[in-house]
């Protein structure tokens, strides 16, 4: 396993625990994730476990920001991934 996989799976990992924590904080009115940090994590690669963060724990769904700058994320990610397995 490449230490570019690692990562990945790795903040991934962070980005999905992040919104389900962020999630359980919210209704249990404690302090929160910023929406700016977990974009932030989707950007430097944790962009599908924040999807599959959002849709498993209907977190942020409704959210405009969410719904234009994860999918974007998504696909800077990908152009990213594509440049370094080459």
């Amino acid at each position: 396993m490449t230490y570019q996989t690692i990562y990945i799976l790795g903040i991934n990992l962070l980005s999905f625990a992040l919104m389900g924590w962020d999630k359980y904080c919210s209704t249990k009115k404690q302090w929160r994730v910023s929406e700016n940090n977990l974009i932030g994590i989707s950007l430097l690669g944790g962009s599908i476990g924040t999807l599959l963060g959002m849709i498993i724990f209907h977190h942020k769904t409704k959210k405009i920001k969410f719904q234009i700058l994860i999918p974007l994320s998504i696909i800077i990610n990908i152009l990213i991934y594509i440049n370094i397995l080459k």
